[in-house]
């Protein structure tokens, strides 16, 4: 079943999509607090009631969600940064703000070459998680979503602290939630890919991560407890453009998406500055 959020003034409804069409099933809020009571509903639909090209979509997470990114998780993509692959999940935070959707414009921020592209794989929670172990946290999933951790790589390196360049505006583009009884499970291996006006930047696996999405869960629901809804950026393989000779960044007039198995494409024209608003 393939989830989006529909927007209407403030007000955003999840919605099934089957194919091209939509059925809103209920307020995002609402829907993450009862996903019992509302994902029966939700999978009885087999039509949409309206095209999905008249809607304007939102990000599917409520705004109470966390939204937890995970860095150096592939590798090949440690080893291309010149780090060591680490003992321990490299956290840092987004803000639900920074979320977009497909098709959404990204704006380079001012002082900026280019915003780095980062595709991967979010995971969206569907049951409370404290302090759990792997299975159990693996079982809580709800769905994945195809994701772009657009990144102010000279705000990100002011300091140790990722925070500013992990949060510019519109930054953080998610695709359509897939649930996890067809996106299967990331172990098994999701072809994740970046493609940039055409040419292929990354070309990875889910299967190369260093830790896996049970472990990722199991190991920050020690710390916090983790609520329907939350959401977790996986990391991102080797290929972004900060590491290439000379550095490659996306500038105005650039198109950038991602693609996963199972999940879609997820497209992002890039623009000036000065369309920030």
């Amino acid at each position: 079943m393939k989830l989006v959020g529909v927007r209407s003034g403030r007000r955003v409804d999840v919605a099934v999509q089957v194919g091209d069409r939509l059925t809103p099933v209920a307020e995002v809020g609402e829907f993450y607090a009862d996903l019992d009571g509302w994902l029966p509903k939700a999978r009885l639909i087999e039509t949409g009631s309206r095209p999905a090209a008249e809607a304007e979509l939102a990000p599917p997470v409520p705004p109470s969600a966390r939204v937890i990114c995970v860095g150096l998780n592939y590798r090949a993509h440690a080893a291309e940064g010149g780090f060591t692959p680490p003992e321990h999940p490299t956290i840092f935070g987004r803000w639900v703000a920074s979320l977009s959707v497909s098709g959404t414009p990204v704006p380079v921020p001012p002082g900026e070459p280019g915003l780095d592209w980062e595709g991967e794989v979010a995971v969206v929670v569907g049951r409370r998680l404290a302090d759990v172990d792997e299975e159990t946290a693996a079982g809580g999933v709800l769905g994945y979503a195809a994701f772009n951790d657009l990144t102010a790589r000279v705000a990100q390196k002011l300091t140790s602290q990722w925070t500013l360049g992990k949060n510019a505006d519109r930054s953080g583009p998610i695709g359509p939630l897939v649930t996890a009884d067809e996106a299967g499970d990331l172990a098994d291996g999701l072809a994740v890919r970046t493609r940039v006006n055409g040419e292929t930047v990354q070309d990875g696996n889910t299967r190369d991560m260093i830790f896996g999405v049970g472990e990722l869960l199991s190991r920050i629901s020690r710390v916090l407890t983790l609520e329907p809804g939350d959401v977790i950026a996986t990391g991102t393989p080797e290929g972004v453009g900060y590491v290439r000779t000379p550095p490659r960044f996306l500038r105005p007039g650039d198109v950038v998406e991602v693609e996963v198995d199972r999940l879609g494409v997820l497209r992002t024209p890039i623009v000036s500055a000065g369309e920030r608003s």
